[in-house]
């Protein structure tokens, strides 16, 4: 078990959702109606699932633990990240705020453009983190694999109770999109 095993699976999921936004955008372009419920449980996702969850182990947990073993917080790999996360946060506010048009109006070029530029973005920060930073977190912390995976899986708990979900609500969430082109 690696030390990032429990974040690669987080990865895992969110890869999942984005191609189901890709396919919303899609359908989107071609002129098909996107029911409510589906584009609100992309939000919940990406809010909860995504900002609140994921990045939370993160920031919390393996961020903290890098810096104690000297990998610095400003001007390297972790500051890159926190800044990326903060802008997944801003494109995830921006698709809450043109769902809301789309809902009410049917105008969706501003859907689409936000749920493109949230796939890109998230898209190209998962890669970095897969293949540069969890591999040097994976060698920095090969000695603390246990404890970081423990500590992981207790934020994890922590921030699903918060919410009121869980990992499994997520997944069968994900697993249920509904999308037929």
């Amino acid at each position: 078990m690696s030390a990032t095993e429990s974040l690669r699976r987080d990865h895992a999921l969110i890869e999942k959702m984005i191609s189901a936004l890709k396919t919303i955008s899609l359908l989107l372009k071609n002129g098909k109606q996107i029911p409510d419920s589906i584009l609100n449980q992309a939000i919940d996702f990406s809010i909860n699932f995504t900002n609140t969850c994921h990045h939370g182990k993160e920031e919390e947990s393996l961020f903290p633990t890098l810096e104690k073993k000297g990998m610095p917080r400003e001007g390297g790999p972790i500051a890159r990240m926190l800044y990326e996360h903060e802008i997944t946060k801003e494109l995830a506010n921006s698709i809450i705020s043109s769902t809301k048009i789309y809902i009410a109006s049917g105008e969706q070029a501003e859907l689409v453009k936000n749920i493109d530029e949230y796939v890109q973005h998230v898209s190209l920060h998962i890669s970095k983190e897969n293949q540069r930073l969890f591999v040097m977190a994976d060698m920095l912390l090969n000695d603390q694999e246990t404890l970081v995976n423990d500590n992981l899986t207790r934020l994890e708990k922590e921030k699903f109770d918060k919410i009121g979900n869980s990992r499994e609500y997520y997944e069968k969430l994900i697993d249920n999109i509904n999308l037929n082109e």
